[in-house]
């Protein structure tokens, strides 16, 4: 993986397929390159290992001159990063290439084709793709059928873009597992792995449904499905705008993301409680019958969202009084779970094209879960449309690679899916009120804790030197100290772990010493005091200990007690607020560090293989 786009027009493309890729470098990646048919129905490629702008720089010195072209960003899975394995792949001078996923058969395949002549010129697994289409092109085929050919034969998930140079009116497109859309131009098409990258082109789409293959000409498209039929797919018209994914002069995306949380909630809450109750159709058209047969969740996500998820299972079993249990997607997907009658199974995941998670939700059903309900950002994703309710969290395009207002948004829209179950448990009229009531307080909050910016960065100076760091929580803070470690990682490289504050003596304690930063969250909650007792073991060892402490917790700044102060919340909302200061901290601690904050290493946005 990671970005796919393309174009067939009649004005030159490399400018708009270099635009796109520039608007796909969010998801990471750690080489670019670019392929187009000339006039003299040629393909002229052009790769570079490194970023975009070195793309670029290529270009300016060595144009690329077509009407037709693919385009690519790689995120390495096999094969290291480098020249020779970016993409587009070619065979023999024919035809050219663009993927995302993982063949996973590509070392049969691989043998087979040698074995039949073909060398090949990288460590790819997406080389046995291309060399497999020019196969049956060799044979007598077209373009499209010799990709549904192929496609028949390859296992494990792709994305594909694919063009020939024989037949340069057009190019082929085909999805499995991994996402794919087409734009809609007026005497122009276009492919892309995501629909950011089409912003300054179009706002008409067609999202293609797992097993289709579509040809693409300038005036015209043809979908079939995974058996060759012919297929219609209804045109979205997306409400994004090619300035969603500007800094709007904010340093960084992620820090812009930061200090837009509060409108991001506000977006999220809006429409979805009146009168002081959660609205079941924000769910879907069947919630309420769906809901008042649910007496059990299953939660299942990765990274962030599963962050997420860990916090829900506090407030599913405190507030509402429904068993709930959390799983890693990885993991779940290879288990065989025992299901419970009338479970809720519950998928998180920001951009809806997480693969173990998708995965997840397909083995799910296969399971005899009675209904699933998916929390995702992008209305036209994956796990949306084949998820039978949805909740949106209407967070916008967040292009940073470290979530920061999905993870807000996704423990709202949980808390009110918390509530709008709760009712028919435990939560009366009188307590759902209540918690309408802090939810809608949140956007004032956040904003509130944002203050603290300044703050923060200052703090920070303190951990650029660091090369450990430990994070406590307890209760549902736990979580929120796991994302908060997850957060220094990602965008610092600093090594940070997390635990339950109350086991520091079963182990952790002995990584204490004055070099060591423990950073806790200390809301004034039922284990404020366990929490400052467990901060006494820390500072007995020689510790350090940062403490973002709730204004009434009465945590003394004292020698290695250094306190933030954040202004007093209620218990059920604290997961959210106190999240803001772990994410500044993270922000501000990368940013000394000289790291790329928005495109760490090693890390995509979108994680669409295994």
């Amino acid at each position: 993986m990671c970005g796919i786009v393309g174009a067939v027009a009649q004005r030159f493309v490399a400018p708009i397929l270099l635009e796109g890729l520039k608007r796909l470098e969010y998801r990471g990646y750690d080489s670019a390159g670019m392929v187009v048919i000339s006039a003299a129905q040629v393909l002229e490629r052009q790769r570079v290992l490194g970023k975009v702008a070195d793309l670029e720089q290529a270009l300016n010195e060595s144009p690329l001159d077509g009407v037709v072209g693919i385009a690519h960003t790689r995120w390495a899975t096999h094969g290291e990063p480098s020249t020779r394995n970016a993409h587009p792949h070619i065979c023999r001078d024919q035809v050219a290439l663009v993927h995302n996923g993982i063949i996973e058969n590509h070392a049969e395949l691989r043998a087979a084709q040698a074995a039949d002549g073909y060398s090949f010129s990288s460590d790819t697994d997406t080389e046995v793709a291309v060399n497999e289409i020019h196969r049956h092109l060799d044979a007598g085929d077209d373009l499209l059928l010799a990709v549904q050919k192929t496609s028949r034969v390859l296992e494990g998930a792709f994305a594909l873009g694919v063009v020939d140079r024989s037949q340069p009116e057009r190019l082929v497109a085909a999805r499995r597992g991994s996402p794919l859309v087409i734009g809609l131009g007026i005497g122009e098409n276009f492919i892309a792995s995501d629909v950011f990258a089409l912003l300054p082109v179009t706002q008409r789409f067609i999202f293609l449904d797992d097993g289709d293959i579509a040809e693409i000409t300038r005036t015209k498209i043809k979908i079939f499905d995974q058996d060759g039929n012919p297929v219609e797919r209804k045109e979205s018209i997306s409400k994004l705008t090619a300035d969603a994914a500007e800094k709007s002069g904010y340093r960084h995306f992620m820090l812009k993301e930061i200090f837009t949380q509060a409108r991001a909630l506000a977006e999220t809450i809006e429409g979805r409680v009146a009168g002081g109750k959660v609205l079941d159709e924000c769910f879907g058209a069947s919630a309420s019958k769906v809901l008042d047969r649910i007496k059990s969740v299953t939660i299942v996500a990765c990274g962030t969202s599963y962050h997420a998820g860990q916090v829900a299972r506090y407030w599913f079993e405190g507030i509402a009084g429904v068993p709930c249990t959390v799983e890693v997607a990885s993991e779940f997907r290879y288990r065989q779970p025992v299901v419970t009658p009338n479970s809720l199974f519950v998928t998180i995941s920001q951009s809806g094209e997480t693969a173990d998670t998708l995965a997840a939700l397909r083995e799910a059903k296969k399971w005899g879960f009675a209904h699933s309900l998916a929390i995702c950002n992008v209305p036209e994703s994956s796990l949306t449309r084949e998820s039978e309710l949805v909740l949106m969290t209407r967070a916008g395009p967040e292009i940073g690679v470290a979530s920061t207002k999905a993870f807000t948004t996704q423990l709202v829209a949980l808390l009110m899916l918390v509530v709008a179950l709760g009712r028919r448990h435990l939560i009366d009229s009188t307590r759902e009120a209540e918690l309408v009531g802090l939810i809608e307080s949140l956007p004032g909050k956040v904003n509130a804790a944002l203050e603290l910016n300044d703050a923060i960065a200052s703090l920070a100076e303190a951990f650029v030197n660091k090369q450990h760091m430990l994070y406590l929580g307890r209760g549902s803070m736990y979580p929120i100290a796991m994302e908060g470690a997850l957060k220094l990682k990602e965008i610092s490289y600093i090594h940070a772990e997390a635990y339950p504050a109350g086991e520091l003596k079963h182990g952790p304690l002995a990584l204490v010493d004055d070099n060591m930063p423990v950073i806790a969250v200390a809301p004034n909650n039922e284990l404020i005091e366990k929490l400052k007792s467990n901060l006494e073991e820390v500072r007995a060892r020689g510790g350090q200990l940062y403490v973002f402490a709730d204004s009434q917790a009465s945590v003394p700044e004292k020698p290695g007690f250094h306190v933030i102060s954040i202004p007093t919340v209620p218990d059920v909302i604290a997961p959210v607020v106190y999240t803001i200061p772990l994410q500044l901290l993270a922000y501000h601690v990368a940013v000394l560090k000289g790291a790329d904050v928005d495109q760490p290493r090693n890390l995509a946005k979108s994680v669409t293989v295994e």
